[in-house]
């Protein structure tokens, strides 16, 4: 009642959209490693890891051009609803048991969700004009409604998927896309001219028209050679490649940031703790992001889901629910937390949150090690080891995620706002890569080795994180005036 009616319409735009994103991805590795005589692709667990690795991180990446089109030629509402349509063509095309059509829909969905996921999020702070209180409460309500589409899509699209047929399940997230589209337009006028019109746009126009009709062609090209068969491309040679490019385009931007963006002594301190928070960011997500391939594997083949007393198994995609779940229910405990201690000037700082964060994740990932040489040595085990890990790795997410994102935008010299947005999107990227490929090594002719990878995991996370602790305080005094 105390928010703009408009905050309802993006509300469900997103909910819907998060129930196709995450509904779909929950089927998208169980689809591929499935058996041709099963309706799968019949990939090797290598294979399909690495395509989910790079789908999850063309995602990411996509929101940058995402939000630049919308700035300079489509304002956010257009860009969003063309991000719909698209996201929602892709995942019907996905629908169609077809090769082709496969890889089709997963460009067709990476290219929409960059242009619906930075702008929905830009058009909710638009609504709020003021700032203040009662704007981070419209963002919290909004988070909330990213987190009940996540909780759902699983649960539906992977009954269907798995239950039916991998493609009513793809047609299902689709069919929740639609839904959500019709809903923004119907109620969209409660948005007023919020994102209506471009917010840059210059005498540039008809150059960035160019360029944007470049970059469509250039993609379509590029799909065409691709879907037709004249180019083979191998994912694993191509995650890995793009992985090394990635860190180097990082490493490439920060030197030029600390030796010619003519920034001061502070500015520089600043933009040390964004490369240390890069850097931690990208370890924490390569964890987090196997969920939707390494754990997802885990629960299909590794996990009991008969239940007692029933002739019924519980889906393994049905796991991927509990993250948004758990979100749900802690996320107000963990805000209450923060401003508890706030009150009491006992603010936890920023290197502290985030070593935390880090150790949640190998403390997930130590019982997911126990948990892999149970199931190795005497089969399949409670469906309580994998609750347990994501509920860690969830814990880790909101010292992680909300923390680091806050961060960067205080910490960022203001000419460079729109750029360490784009580096901490980047950060997110490398993880899922990393994620994808680390998930290869540990499923298919690799499950011997599943313990000790995922105590590599721990060790790695371990270590980073009681790194972050042990320079927290020196990590403050680069940041004066910042948390």
């Amino acid at each position: 009642m105390n928010h703009p009616r408009g905050l309802q319409t993006l509300f469900f735009t997103e909910m819907w959209e998060r129930f196709s994103y995450y509904g779909m991805r929950a089927l998208l590795v169980l689809f591929m490693t499935a058996e041709i005589n099963r309706g799968g692709l019949g990939l090797t667990d290598r294979v399909a890891t690495s395509i989910y690795g790079l789908y999850v991180a063309g995602v990411y990446l996509s929101a940058l051009p995402g939000g630049w089109i919308a700035d300079r030629l489509l304002g956010a509402q257009r860009a969003l609803m063309a991000g719909g349509l698209l996201i929602a063509l892709g995942h019907f095309s996905l629908a169609v048991p077809s090769i082709r059509f496969f890889f089709l829909g997963l460009s067709f969905v990476v290219i929409g969700t960059g242009l619906l996921k930075p702008n929905i999020s830009s058009l909710v702070g638009q609504l709020y004009p003021e700032g203040g209180p009662r704007r981070d409460a419209g963002f919290t309500l909004f988070y909330m409604g990213i987190n009940l589409g996540a909780a759902i899509g699983p649960l539906l699209c992977g009954s269907l998927g798995e239950r039916v047929g991998w493609h009513f399940g793809f047609g299902a997230a689709g069919i929740g896309m639609v839904l959500g589209l019709v809903q923004f337009q119907l109620t969209r006028r409660h948005l007023g001219d919020a994102g209506l019109t471009p917010a840059h746009r210059g005498p540039a126009t008809r150059r960035d028209w160019i360029l944007c009709g470049a970059a469509v062609a250039l993609i379509v090209s590029t799909l065409i050679v691709t879907l037709a068969g004249w180019v083979v491309i191998d994912p694993v040679w191509l995650a890995r490649r793009t992985t090394v490019v990635i860190v180097g385009m990082a490493v490439a931007y920060f030197v030029w940031a600390f030796l010619f963006a003519g920034l001061d002594r502070v500015e520089k301190g600043r933009m040390s703790v964004i490369a240390i928070l890069f850097v931690a960011s990208a370890i924490f997500w390569s964890g987090y992001e196997q969920a939707g391939s390494s754990l997802n594997l885990f629960a299909e083949r590794y996990t009991g889901r008969a239940v007692a007393g029933m002739d019924w198994v519980v889906p393994a995609s049905w796991f991927q629910s509990l993250p948004a779940v758990f979100v749900i229910v802690f996320a107000p405990v963990a805000a209450g937390i923060w401003i508890w201690l706030a009150r009491r000037n006992r603010n936890t700082s920023l290197g502290a949150k985030m070593g935390w964060g880090l150790l949640l994740l190998a403390l997930g990932f130590l019982v997911l090690t126990v948990a892999s040489r149970r199931a190795l040595a005497h089969g399949p085990v409670w469906p309580s080891w994998l609750i347990i890990t994501y509920l860690l790795h969830v814990f880790g997410e909101l010292l992680v995620s909300p923390v680091g994102l806050s961060s960067v935008t205080q910490l960022a010299p203001p000419r460079l706002g729109g750029q360490m947005m784009g580096i901490w999107f980047l950060a997110t990227s490398l993880g899922n890569l990393i994620a994808g490929l680390f998930a290869g090594e540990v499923s298919g002719e690799n499950a011997a080795a599943m313990p000790g990878r995922f105590l590599q995991v721990v060790l790695t996370a371990g270590v980073a994180g009681l790194i972050l602790l042990l320079v927290a305080k020196p990590i403050r005094r680069l940041m004066p005036g910042v948390g």
